[in-house]
């Protein structure tokens, strides 16, 4: 959902190199390089900058940052706002990225492709406890251009009824769903790593074992591969490709191209962006995008509806089912609701639910007024809660600065700090599948 970073700011209308900026190993950058520009904002004015095409991700009390170069810098001082430099978006790279494999990006961050083989891979060593899915295809191979099937992977120790597509397997379910939102590397790389802690470790670690022994585990690690396709593509320099990449709107150019599929989901879908080129962008209809269709349809097949269909409908106390939706950053724990400053009937439970996944992160728990301080229409976590009572809750993985800030941090970060600090949270959420509204 959000980001922020950087460290000194050298732009000049020439060209600037990354080393100039952070002091360390980097390559040469356009001369407009995207930075964060921090500008005094009320949350009304930050929502009318988003409907208007900025790219504005969340900020401290009263301010907002906004992504761009001098450019974007030039535009927000003639609305009359007063933007100064808050942090770099390019992270220093470590001495070796230039001769990283070939299917890695930006100091060590795995490609779509990488990904797909590495659910292969899982799913051929642990066939007791793995199976792969296809659950739908891309924007760009459902129009014939290429693109990816969109891929999820089932984790359990198999008995009859198990990871099937069924609302009625007797095991609970915890979804983990990633990179939804392209540019966010960590959080592919932390469904990477969920991944193989559960399906290597099943053998060695208990916890491990319980979670595979009582629960399935449902991952789509890159729920917006063609996206993801477009950052990579820049190399050591991704490119900020939020969006899918539907281009059948607008006229859009660069990294503005696409719909956010975070605000395509059919659930409270309509009160976002209609500028095609924004990047909240909701795209011509609810549940337009064929990525969004995937990851609905997939829900629906595991997790049956447990909730009334009235926004005060609570999900009862008997309800299963845990998702979380990971994005950075934010270092926050977004509850239900999105769509609206109220709050969600299962307010509580959720805040104690948040409460614990808190104790191993460290992350904020609160609404989207009380985080990141926007209201989201058509969000994934809505619907699976919205629609079916799933305990859903967004994570904002991250802080706004540094080296381990913003959409790109550095590649290390994910193993010094982001794993260590949600491995936890996760392992919660599984245990918590059963009854998540009894914590």
């Amino acid at each position: 959902m959000a980001s922020r970073s950087l460290s000194r700011l050298a732009l000049a209308a020439t060209g600037v190199l990354l080393t100039t900026l952070l002091g360390g190993t980097a390559t040469a950058q356009p001369a407009d390089t995207p930075v964060f520009w921090r500008i005094p904002a009320t949350a009304a004015q930050a929502q009318a900058l988003v409907k208007a095409g900025f790219d504005v991700e969340e900020g401290d009390a009263g301010a907002a940052l906004v992504v761009g170069g001098q450019a974007v810098a030039n535009q927000l001082r003639a609305l009359g706002y007063r933007p100064s430099f808050f942090d770099t978006v390019y992270k220093e790279l470590p001495a070796q990225a230039n001769s990283l494999a070939a299917d890695t990006f930006y100091g060590g961050y795995r490609t779509v492709t990488a990904q797909e083989n590495h659910l292969t891979a899982v799913a051929s060593a642990h066939p007791d406890l793995a199976t792969k899915y296809t659950i739908g295809q891309s924007w760009k191979k459902a129009k014939g251009q290429g693109g990816h099937d969109v891929q999820a992977i089932c984790l359990t120790k198999k008995q009859a009824g198990d990871c099937t597509l069924s609302t009625t397997s007797p095991k609970p379910k915890f979804f983990l769903m990633a990179q939804i939102h392209a540019r966010e590397l960590s959080t592919g790389e932390l469904a990477w790593r969920w991944i193989d802690y559960l399906a290597d470790g099943y053998a060695t670690d208990a916890t491990a074992k319980s979670i595979l022994d009582t629960t399935e585990v449902w991952v789509v690690p890159i729920a917006n591969p063609d996206g993801v396709d477009i950052v990579a593509s820049g190399g050591n320099s991704p490119k900020l490709q939020r969006k899918n990449a539907d281009n059948t709107s607008g006229g859009c150019t660069g990294t503005n191209v696409g719909v956010d599929l975070n605000r395509n989901s059919t659930f409270k879908w309509g009160g976002d962006s209609n500028s095609p080129c924004a990047e909240t962008y909701q795209g011509p209809s609810a549940g337009s995008e064929p990525e969004t269709q995937a990851l609905e349809k997939l829900a629906r097949s595991i997790f049956p509806d447990q909730r009334g269909t009235g926004n005060n409908d609570p999900a009862p106390s008997t309800a299963k089912g845990t998702m979380i939706t990971l994005h950075s950053y934010g270092n926050d724990i977004i509850i239900p609701w999105g769509f609206t400053q109220a709050t969600s009937p299962n307010d509580a439970q959720y805040r104690k639910l948040g409460a614990k996944y808190a104790a191993s992160n460290g992350y904020l728990v609160g609404t989207n007024e009380e985080t990141v301080g926007y209201d989201t229409t058509g969000t994934t976590d809505d619907f699976t809660y919205g629609e079916l009572g799933v305990a859903s809750v967004t994570f904002e993985v991250g802080g706004s600065s540094g080296t381990c800030g913003g959409f790109l941090p550095r590649y290390t970060c994910v193993d010094s700090t982001f794993w260590p600090k949600n491995k936890g949270a996760f392992i919660t959420a599984a245990k918590a599948a059963a009854a998540p509204y009894q914590q």
